[in-house]
Order: C-alpha cells, then structure tokens, then sequence
C-alpha cells in the first residue's frame, strides 16, 4: 500500500523554524572569579589567540588569568546594568523584539527566536540541542557581527560544525557569514547618528570606531578590515559627510603585537592635540553596547580625547534593539529561512 502524498503546502505549514541570534558572550557576575571563568574560555580559542600553545598556555594561565580578572572586573561594575550584564540584557530585548516582528509578520508559520553566546550560557550547541527537542526543522544561525573576522563569526561556524559532528540527524542550520553591506543595516546606523545628532547637536567630526584584532589575522586572508573600511564609507556617504568630517579606527588591542590601525586611543588623543571642539563615535562593529563600547569608548576614550585638549564628546549608542535594527534582523532571518 503507497503512503499517500501531502497536500501542497501542508508540510511547508508544518514546518517549525527558529533563529538564533550569537554574540559572543559575557560574565555572569561583575566579580573576579566569573570574569576568570568567562576570560578562560574566550582566550583559550584558537580562532581568537593563534599563539602556539606551548607559548601562550604558560601567558595565559601565569600572567592573564592571575592579573586580569581583578581589572576587568572592576570595569565591568562600572557598566553593570541592575538586571545584569548590558550585552545579555540588550541581546534578550533584541530576541523578544525580532520574536515579535516575526510572529506578527507571518501569523500562520511558527517561527521561534532565541539566543546563544560563543562563550558562556546559553551556548550554542545546547540552544540547537533544545531547539530541536522542540521539533524545529530549519535553523536561521545570525551571529550578530556585521563585519566577518575568523576570530568571531567563524567560532560560530566551529561550534556549530562541532554539534553536528556529534549528531547523527545532524541541525539543519543556515549561517548568516556577514551583513555589512547590507542597505537595511546601514540605514539603521545612520538613521542612529541622525537621531542623536537631533536630540545632542551634531559634532565637529564622527569617528566610527571598530574593535580590533591582530594585523597578522587580515595579512593571512582575514576579511574584516575590508568589511570595515566599507561599513564607514557606506555610512559616510548615507549621512552626506565629507572627507574630513569623519575617520575610522580600532579599539581594544591586546597584547603587544601590531594590530589594525590606526588605533581609536592614539586618533581621539591627535585630535584632542588638535583642538578639536566636538567629536562623535559610533562602534558599527557591535550590535549591542558592552564593556567595550559602554566603559572604553564612553569613558577612556572620551578620556583620552579631553586630556589631550578636546572639547565635548559623546558616544552614539548601538543599533541594539532599536526598531530599524530589528527590521534588519528580520529581513535577514526571512532569507535565511526562505519565509
């Protein structure tokens, strides 16, 4: 007796889909010992350290994890949030956010929205396993980095590998390698430094501040400082600024190899040399505020800038779970779905 055919559309109606935004990941406690725990884990991957370990073991358990944790964590008290950790926070508001954008926009698909973080909980493999105990079919993997590096989408790509190793009905997940060229998420960028500069004033220079890494990583192959140099200029010219009314730079080096310049310290500090009266920073890289943007760019650096002879700074916010950000999400998550 043959199995009698579906009707069409009705598999295509029983199809249960998710995405699963990815950051990188972050603490769960502003205390020494979480921030160890956290630091371990994320200095410990080969894509984000490709020191051989035989050297960098003896530096990263002898120097960083016995020195760091204390400093770190400190900082991160400076930023944290009554509800915790900014990044967890604004990555759960930007889940609830495209959750309801989704379901709103296609009422008959069931579509689920969660997160996972490189490094930390929730994490990925486990987010996947869970999804799939649920009966979800199609998997929409978005790592929320704009800008493509080995050093972090990539880790998304090795640990989703890894999962799938390990299955035997392995996730049928599609990645998302890069949205920096993408209209939807320039528009929201610029739209974010039009809206600031409306409510603030408008300052005398821009300045779009990526987060670095190794100049080694881009001379073997790595794309990100291309995919940077184009964010900047494509946000440049949507907001119609000229040459010298805008520059681009890198932040949070580590170690004392070179990486990709110029470095975002020693731009804010000649231009606070300068004179310059006003400057604006906008860190297209992160699509959520973190220690990096919300303790180094909004204190250091704008530390930095005024001790070297500069006048007013601000730091312009990231896109976060803002509207148009969300839109952009959304948009990316219907493609990798095909709704």
């Amino acid at each position: 007796m043959s199995a009698s055919l579906p009707v069409a559309g009705e598999s295509q109606q029983a199809k249960k889909r998710a995405v699963l935004l990815v950051n990188l990941g972050t603490p769960e406690t502003a205390e020494p010992k979480s921030v160890r725990k956290f630091l371990a884990e994320f200095l410990s991957d080969r894509r984000v350290v490709e020191i051989p370990r035989l050297i960098w073991w003896p530096i990263l358990h002898g120097i960083i994890l016995t020195t760091r944790p204390k400093a770190v964590a400190k900082a991160y008290q400076s930023i944290w949030w009554e509800e915790g950790s900014p990044l967890r926070v604004i990555t759960e508001r930007q889940r609830n956010a495209l959750q309801k954008t989704l379901s709103k926009r296609f009422p008959n698909e069931h579509v689920t929205v969660e997160y996972a973080m490189s490094y930390g909980d929730p994490g990925i493999a486990q987010q996947i396993k869970d999804l799939q105990a649920q009966g979800v079919d199609h998997i929409a993997v978005l790592p929320l980095y704009p800008q493509y590096s080995a050093t972090t989408t990539a880790v998304v790509y090795d640990q989703l590998a890894e999962l799938q190793q390990q299955q035997r009905d392995i996730a049928d997940a599609r990645v998302c390698k890069y949205y920096f060229d993408r209209p939807s998420y320039i528009k929201a960028l610029a739209h974010s430094v039009r809206e600031y500069r409306l409510e603030h004033g408008s300052a005398e220079r821009l300045l779009m501040s990526f987060h670095g890494i190794p100049k080694r990583c881009v001379d073997l192959g790595d794309p990100y400082y291309q995919h940077c140099v184009a964010t900047a200029e494509a946000l440049a010219g949507e907001l119609g600024l000229e040459k010298e009314q805008w520059g681009i730079s890198f932040q949070s080096r580590l170690g004392k190899a070179e990486w990709l310049k110029p470095y975002t310290s020693d731009i804010v500090q000649e231009w606070g040399r300068e004179k310059l009266s006003s400057l604006d920073v906008i860190c297209p890289a992160f699509a959520a505020d973190c220690l990096e943007t919300l303790e180094e760019i909004s204190e250091e650096i704008r530390e930095e800038f005024q001790e070297a002879g500069g006048g007013d700074f601000s730091y312009i916010p990231c896109l976060n779970d803002s509207a148009m950000h969300i839109e952009c999400l959304a948009e990316l998550s219907e493609e990798l779905l095909g709704l």
